[in-house]
């Protein structure tokens, strides 16, 4: 016999979850897709450009947020910027190929912007990676 705790638990863990990815490049967002869809049930919106995704984030505020630090029209940091002045409360995941200190500050920034990161990872993120900070 299930509990009610043991209920709400299996529900938590069944819940869709809605994620955002941002990134310019096509391969990786259908990769990332791949990679949400084994991690648990989610919708998976991917957008390459920023502008588009701040309309997107604004509309839908996902659960998650996956952001690339170098976008062709404007840079990871101005977008988590944005993000945070639309008030973005969801979970944040920062990809870059950066070097592992500027990744960091990119974090620090955003941390101090209000945004909740739970990762920064070198690309190509991880399927580990990827469901570690997914359960944060």
């Amino acid at each position: 016999m299930t509990t009610p705790s043991q209920a709400a638990n299996a529900s938590a863990t069944q819940a869709l979850l809605h994620v955002l990815v941002l990134d310019d490049d096509p391969l990786l967002l259908e990769v990332m897709r791949e990679m949400l869809v084994a991690c648990g049930p989610s919708t998976v919106v991917l957008e390459t450009e920023a502008r588009t995704a701040l309309q997107r984030l604004d509309q839908a505020m996902p659960d998650v947020l996956i952001c690339d630090l170098m976008l062709p029209e404007m840079d990871g940091i101005e977008f988590l910027q944005a993000a945070a002045a639309q008030g973005y409360q969801g979970k944040v995941i920062l990809i870059s190929a950066l070097e592992d200190g500027v990744r960091e500050a990119a974090g620090e920034l955003a941390r101090a912007l209000g945004l909740q990161v739970v990762g920064s990872f070198r690309k190509p993120l991880e399927q580990n990676q990827l469901r570690a900070a997914l359960t944060c």
